[in-house]
Order: C-alpha cells, then structure tokens, then sequence
C-alpha cells in the first residue's frame, strides 16, 4: 500500500508566500529525500540507473512531481498545461562507484513559469524519513516538532524550506542553475552558449535577485 505524501501547515506566525503559493504564481519546485521514502511512496517504482547515461527523467520523476503538485495546490494538475513540466533531477549515488544504484533523489518541475524565465523563483521541498531513525533527523531539521508514530505506515512527511532550520539562501540559484545545466547538455552546448542562444531570441528575461 503507498504511504501518502503530507506536507503540513506553514508553522510560522505568518506564513510564507509560497506555503502554500497562489495557483496562479509561476513556480518552480524541487521535492527531494531519500530514496526508501520514495519507494514508500511509489511502491513497486523502477529505477533505471544501470546505463553510463541514466534515463531522464526516471519513472519516479513525472509521478513524484505530480504527489508534490497535490500537496501543494491541493488540487490535481490540469491535463494539457504547463502545470506540471519535469524540469530537472537529482541522483544521490552510493559510494564508491560504479554500484549504479541510488539512495536519494529529486525531482524538479515547473508550474506556469515562462519557458524563457531562466531565474523564476523557487520552492524546495524535503522528504523528511522518520521509520529509519524514529524521527530523530527531522526534528533537528525543522522549525516544529513532529510524532513520528503518527506516520507510520501511513503517510511521508514533506517540509518546505520555511519551516526547516536551514535557511536555503542558494536554493534559488542552485535549482535554476540545475534546470539551465539540463537544458543546455541535452542541446550539445555549454550553459553559456544557451544563455547566448536565448539572448540572439530576444527571449533572456532580465535576471531577477536571487534571494
């Protein structure tokens, strides 16, 4: 049986703008944690690792996205928009290589963001474990604290990074950074090139802060 994703209430006195974000605010999220809460999630999931080049995006990817997209908007992405674009992922690999296999992963996806916004802003997400060490990770890592009995078995705890302890200062950078990376090795050119390629478009938005 899959366990549910849940990601609570903004637990500060006044919520952040993005916990949870108007529907109709461009987005980009990342939803990431170890591999065994995904498979709790997605039971009986494939991963396709074995290859030098893995598959991308894994079959966990579009589906782990689409747990996320529920979790946030409380809603399920509308078929035919751009709700929902698997933009990017993050393997964890276990060490020493070459075992192929992973232990943690991400996914990250675009709701309503522009295709030539390269810096929209972004909402990072954590999978919090709490069956491997009864919750101890977790309440170190957040701003609340969490019963782990309550979920077991049951449903998978998600964070937002407003409520974790670690502020998250490069996460905008780091996940955009990420996506354009991607974009530009599955074009054959290098990030500036694709920086260049969209300048020559007419289609580079003015960088935004990132905070």
């Amino acid at each position: 049986m899959a366990y549910q994703l849940f990601i609570p209430p903004c637990c500060l006195d006044t919520p952040h703008p993005t916990h949870p974000p108007a529907v109709s605010r461009p987005l980009r999220i990342q939803i990431e944690g170890p591999k065994v809460s995904v498979d709790k999630l997605l039971p009986g999931i494939s991963w396709q690792t074995s290859a030098a080049i893995p598959t991308f995006p894994q079959p966990a990817g579009p589906k782990l996205a689409a747990l996320a997209y529920q979790a946030v908007y409380g809603v399920a992405p509308r078929p035919g928009t751009n709700d929902l674009a698997v933009r990017d992922e993050y393997l964890g690999w276990i060490m020493p290589m070459p075992t192929r296999e992973i232990d943690y992963y991400g996914v990250t996806f675009d709701h309503g963001v522009p295709a030539d916004d390269m810096n929209p802003e972004v909402l990072q997400i954590n999978i919090l474990e709490m069956e491997e060490d009864n919750g101890a990770y977790a309440n170190k890592g957040i701003l609340f604290q969490v019963d782990p009995a309550k979920y077991a078995s049951v449903s998978i705890l998600a964070v937002p990074r407003c409520c974790q302890r670690r502020k998250g200062t490069t996460d905008r950078l780091r996940i955009n950074s990420a996506v354009e990376t991607r974009v530009a090795i599955q074009a054959g050119m290098s990030w500036l090139d694709r920086v260049q390629q969209l300048e020559n478009r007419g289609e580079l938005r003015p960088a935004k802060p990132v905070v």
